[in-house]
């Protein structure tokens, strides 16, 4: 009786598509949406919670917070397109210099100035909208700075959860950390405006 023949030709595995993603490639975009959504949803925030603790008026709160909003996504998409723009021309100098033959590759992996400020800007008014929108309908002033805190604080956990999500990054990590931070600058704008509001000044 003929031994059976346990051989097998093992066959190369392909990769999935959530091996194929290179995440690094991610940085580029999602560095700029995340710090800019971020960036308007605290910023925003804390200048309304610190109007709101010297002021009851929420139009004075909507009117500030839409001020940060307007000021804050040009400050951010200037910002980011001088730094990408800074960095490009460090990349293309380096690129000039080495006389690197695989240019199109690089080309597809240059920072991209205008993309970047683009992103930037849109994620920080997308996160602006967030205390603003709370703000908005809510009358009685203590009840309005509780949603407020609580709709930026939910906002937080989601931005962070992206954030992770995204770039493959620790899940509570990433959320810790940027909720963390944004109860920290709205407590501390609410708390020193409080107490000059207080002496007066």
């Amino acid at each position: 009786m003929a031994a059976e023949n346990n051989f097998t030709i093992p066959i190369p595995e392909s990769k999935t598509v959530e091996e194929s993603i290179d995440y690094s490639q991610r940085g580029q975009w999602l560095r700029a949406a995340v710090l800019g959504a971020n960036d308007g949803l605290v910023s925003v925030a804390s200048l309304m919670m610190g109007v709101g603790a010297v002021k009851h008026d929420v139009k004075a709160m909507i009117l500030t917070g839409f001020a940060g909003l307007v000021a804050g996504a040009c400050s951010m998409a200037i910002g980011e397109f001088v730094s990408v723009s800074s960095q490009l021309d460090v990349e293309v100098s380096q690129m000039k210099r080495t006389g690197d033959s695989n240019k199109e590759s690089e080309d597809e992996q240059l920072p991209n100035p205008l993309q970047a400020a683009a992103a930037s800007a849109v994620a920080f008014i997308f996160g602006a909208m967030v205390p603003l929108l709370a703000a908005s309908f809510i009358v009685n002033h203590k009840v309005r700075l509780g949603v407020v805190v609580a709709a930026v604080t939910i906002a937080l956990v989601v931005f962070g959860w992206i954030g992770a999500y995204l770039g493959k990054t620790p899940m509570v990590k990433s959320c810790s950390r940027v909720l963390v931070g944004g109860w920290m600058a709205m407590a501390i704008t609410f708390g020193l405006t409080k107490l000059i509001g207080s002496r007066g000044l």
